[in-house]
């Protein structure tokens, strides 16, 4: 961790505080709007709203401001991140990269404070070490290695105070700062999707759910092999705690040194989790964040963290996606459309040039899934989806209502698919997805 990660910043846990924080972020990025519109004025520019926002300058203090602040607020920067890492300049991207390096760790005072009163002021009777600096900070809670004095090592994750109840004014304030930016078409209605963060967060947000989640995805995965989850502590958790073992690993971002073969193997294995989560159990851990995949190098397996975004799903809708991937596959344009207008991904709104630029980049992506191999590394289809997307926004016109829960698939996906990218694997998707195409019977 470099000097500038281990700097603690006490974690505002008061609604006001919070909502100071978030007024004043968003009081300088606009008086620099205002600064810089000026300036393109006066070199005869028109300036953009958009282009104004993601400056360096605008981004740096964005990714600083959230990563104190943590919580909801960090939580949807680094979806941020993730979801546009492949759409913002690269400088952009490398800035708001920090969010998924990790937060401003709690000082050691604030931390006590919370484990006092979690466990008692006793607490550390119990334990023969317990390391104040955290292994990992993210937007919930942190991390920390201990030793109970049965020699049992652990990993604690410890929720910043004041988080759970400020995720309400956090989302609704960040949603202000998204309609800000300009970067949504006029006509898009984000009002849903907050609505969906919110649940989400608080789900994320609640240990005993996060607790349960873990257990039974424990047991859902019992006899596949490459994998290995954390156990579950309850005499060390509370709504605020949560203890499981811990794991010896290391970041799965440093399979990028291994032989081609590991590389292949690891990215093969999640992907070969996703759609066995998808199709067999209808339960998906939907957080595709790096940090929640470790590597094992002593057992070659992988270790899988973070169960707060554990969600089930519906067989109907699962049912749907598993027919248009088939008809992706199968390079039927026309039952794809069905299964499109199905999930709400199209509709009778929908204009006949949308419809049309939907159509050709699903038939972009399947062709490339066809392949008997799919390099990772070498594959140009990221940009040519992103030179799409591109000029679909060139329409303004907002796209149809996604579905929430389609929503969060397409997180996972993405998210693998940019792992996979970093470890320039090839695998075989197309083999890997031939066994769920055909309807259960």
């Amino acid at each position: 961790m470099t000097s500038e990660r281990a700097l603690a910043r006490r974690v505002p846990s008061g609604r006001i505080s919070r909502l100071h924080r978030l007024g004043s972020l968003t009081g300088g990025i606009a008086g620099r709007l205002a600064l810089d519109g000026v300036r393109s004025l006066s070199r005869g520019e028109r300036p953009e709203l958009q282009r104004l926002l993601l400056t360096p300058a605008n981004a740096r203090r964005l990714a600083e401001d959230l990563s104190r602040m943590r919580g909801a607020a960090m939580k949807m920067g680094q979806l941020l991140s993730m979801e546009a890492g492949d759409v913002l300049p690269p400088e952009l991207a490398q800035i708001l990269a920090r969010l998924r390096a990790g937060a401003d760790p709690m000082p050691p005072q604030q931390l006590k404070t919370v484990l006092r009163t979690a466990w008692g002021s006793d607490w550390r009777r119990a334990f023969r070490s317990f390391d104040a600096r955290p292994i990992a900070a993210a937007s919930i809670g942190q991390v920390h290695r201990a030793r109970l004095r049965d020699g049992r090592a652990l990993a604690i994750k410890v929720q910043y105070p004041g988080i759970a109840d400020s995720i309400d004014s956090d989302v609704a304030n960040l949603g202000g700062l998204l309609r800000l930016s300009g970067l949504l078409p006029r006509d898009f209605d984000l009002a849903p999707y907050l609505d969906a963060a919110r649940a989400q967060l608080r789900e994320e947000a609640d240990y005993a759910q996060e607790a349960r989640a873990m257990v039974s995805y424990a047991q859902m995965l019992e006899g596949m092999a490459g994998f290995i989850l954390p156990e579950f502590l309850p005499d060390w958790s509370t709504p605020t705690v949560l203890s499981m073992t811990y794991l010896p690993s290391r970041p799965i971002e440093t399979l990028e040194q291994a032989p081609q073969p590991e590389r292949d193997r690891a990215v093969q294995r999640l992907l070969a989790l996703f759609l066995e989560e998808l199709f067999t159990h209808r339960t998906v851990q939907t957080d595709p964040n790096f940090a929640n995949f470790r590597y094992c190098p002593e057992t070659d397996r992988i270790g899988l963290l973070d169960f707060g975004a554990v969600r089930q799903f519906d067989p109907d809708l699962v049912e749907t996606i598993r027919n248009l991937l088939a008809a992706g596959m199968a390079g039927d344009l026309q039952a794809l459309e069905t299964r499109a207008e199905t999930l709400g991904l199209l509709s009778a709104q929908t204009s006949a040039v949308f419809r049309q630029a939907f159509l050709e980049m699903a038939g972009m992506v399947f062709a490339e899934l066809r392949r008997e191999c799919f390099d990772f590394g070498s594959s140009d289809l990221l940009a040519r989806l992103r030179e799409a997307g591109r000029r679909l926004a060139e329409m303004e016109r907002a796209p149809p209502a996604v579905p929430v829960d389609l929503l969060y698939l397409q997180r996972k996906a993405g998210g693998l698919f940019l792992l996979g990218t970093r470890l320039k694997a090839k695998v075989g998707i197309a083999g890997l997805l031939a066994p769920y195409l055909d309807p259960p019977g």
